[in-house]
């Protein structure tokens, strides 16, 4: 049985991740996917694996909320990052490893697996969760829909007409660094019912 593992924080899951996951579930009976707990982004754990979830049902997710936090290419990381996915995978043979990481080299070794590296240069899907963070919105196009409404916040100011809520939504939008929507309603009666 070809079983592939593959890793992360997903903060986001986005379009990269989800090409190599589409890869690994085009070559493999069975993937495993480890989400690790992090605090690079306001969201939970379990919503992030509940991402990987909907999209892939099959795939099997294990959550990592114990998880090292060393990130980096010493002797000594690697060891412990090692450790810690061989114990959470408890005895499960794995037989590629999927990733566009340094750590692809030193993961797949560990696990006796096939080092699997997707689009390690990011051509294919040229975006990171780095740069993801820093503007959902202007990233948008590299989220999946369900991943996207996770991520930002949308509000609605309701009222009668003139108690300022357009000048509201402008000031709100222009303070978060956010994009806003004028009256549709108005816009669209003016442009349908007025004699021009």
């Amino acid at each position: 049985m070809r079983r592939g593992l593959t890793l992360g924080k997903f903060a986001p899951f986005h379009r990269g991740h989800q090409m190599l996951v589409e890869t690994a579930l085009a070559e493999v009976d069975e993937l495993v996917v480890i989400v690790y707990a992090t605090d690079l982004i306001n969201v939970p754990l379990q919503v992030r694996a509940g991402w990987i979830r909907e999209l892939y049902p099959t795939i099997r997710i294990i959550e990592a909320w114990d998880g090292p936090n060393g990130y980096g290419d010493t002797p000594e990381i690697c060891r412990e990052q090692e450790s810690y996915i061989l114990k959470k995978l408890n005895g499960l043979h794995i037989t590629h490893f999927y990733s566009s990481e340094f750590y692809g080299d030193h993961v797949s070794r560990a696990l006796g697996a096939v080092d699997r590296r997707i689009d390690e240069a990011r051509t294919a899907v040229p975006i990171s969760g780095t740069a993801l963070r820093e503007d959902y919105f202007a990233g948008r196009q590299y989220l999946a829909p369900v991943v996207y409404a996770d991520l930002i916040t949308k509000v609605c100011f309701m009222g009668a007409p003139s108690t300022g809520k357009t000048t509201l939504a402008r000031t709100m939008a222009e303070r978060h660094h956010t994009v806003w929507m004028p009256e549709y309603g108005a816009e669209y009666w003016l442009e349908h019912h007025v004699d021009r």
